[in-house]
This record gives structure tokens, C-alpha cells and sequence, in this order.
């Protein structure tokens, strides 16, 4: 990793490894697990589902069987989204405030380059927790959707899931998005 990702990386990982870590306290099985960044590569937030939240989703809006894929991977309707965020992810704020802001970029080179590497940091982070075992937690690892993904969706969320899971275990998610 170089040098310049290292501090945002790092800092990515331990936010996200604690508001992860907090969250499966509750004991429930998670399936989506993933970090969240805007198409400017704004500091991230977590967002995840469980089986035991989707369900609960499911009884309480009486959502029909055919919708509940739509559901079932919605960052947005996540009962989960930001989990921790203003607890644990002070100093990732602190951080990408320090960066220049991707608006002062007046070419479209050093944009890019800003927006990489912190789309950068954030995988890393993302595969430095898998590495830790943290998605088998409370389920199989296997079983777990992981990704960092942008809001709204775009194309290379998919380049991102494959590179995270194997295609076989997420064959549900790439069929609505892929």
C-alpha cells in the first residue's frame, strides 16, 4: 500500500472493524455487509442486513415475495445504514477533510486520481477485515454479501462484488444488479 493511502486506509479499517464488530453484538445473521461511498468518494458509512431484519421488514410492510430481492440488498432501506457512523467514523471525516475537496479539481486527471485512491482505501479496508474473519462471525462467510459500493450504483460496484465474493456465492445479488 503507499504511503499516501496507508493513514486513510488504516483509519477506514478500524472504523468500520468497530462499527462492524458493535453491530454483530446483537447476535443476528448477517447476509450484506458493505461500505458505502458517494460518486465523489464522500467519507464512508457501513450499511448491512440480516436475515432477522429482512424479515422483520417483510411482517411489518407486508412486503409480497416477488419484492423482496429488491429489499433484501437496499443499502437504503437497511435498518443498518450508518450504524456507528457518528461513534466510529470521526477521524475517517477528519481525514478526507483534510484532502483536498474533489471540486477543487480542475482536470479531470487529478480527479480521477483523488477518487481512486480513496476508493482504494476503502477496499483495502474492506479486504483487511475479511482477512480478519469478521464476516463469519455470526454465519458463514460464504453466506455473506461484502462489497464497497457507491451511491447511486454504477458499474464497477459489480468489478468490486466479484473481486470480494465468488461469483457463485452471490449469484442472487448479480442477478439484480449484475
Amino acid at each position: 500500500m503507499s504511503p499516501e493511502l496507508q493513514p486513510l486506509g488504516e483509519a477506514i479499517f478500524e472504523a468500520t472493524q468497530k462499527a462492524f464488530l458493535k453491530l454483530f453484538e446483537n447476535g443476528e445473521h448477517y447476509y450484506y455487509c458493505v461500505l458505502l461511498t458517494t460518486g465523489e468518494a464522500l467519507p464512508p458509512c457501513i450499511a448491512a442486513w440480516s436475515v432477522e431484519a429482512l424479515e422483520r421488514l417483510v411482517n411489518e410492510r407486508s412486503i409480497p415475495e416477488e419484492e423482496i430481492p429488491y429489499y433484501k440488498y437496499s443499502f437504503a432501506d437497511s435498518p443498518y445504514y450508518a450504524f456507528g457512523y457518528e461513534e466510529y467514523f470521526r477521524q475517517v471525516k477528519q481525514l478526507f477533510e483534510e484532502r483536498d475537496s474533489l471540486m477543487d479539481y480542475n482536470n479531470e486527471e487529478q480527479w480521477d486520481k483523488e477518487y481512486n485512491l480513496r476508493l482504494a482505501a476503502m477496499v483495502y479496508a474492506m479486504k483487511k477485515l475479511d482477512e480478519t474473519g469478521i464476516f463469519a462471525l455470526n454465519q458463514v462467510r460464504e453466506q455473506v454479501y461484502i462489497n464497497v459500493e457507491l451511491m447511486p450504483p454504477d458499474d464497477t460496484d459489480i468489478e468490486r462484488a466479484l473481486y470480494f465474493n465468488k461469483a457463485e456465492n452471490i449469484e442472487e445479488w448479480l442477478g439484480i444488479f449484475g
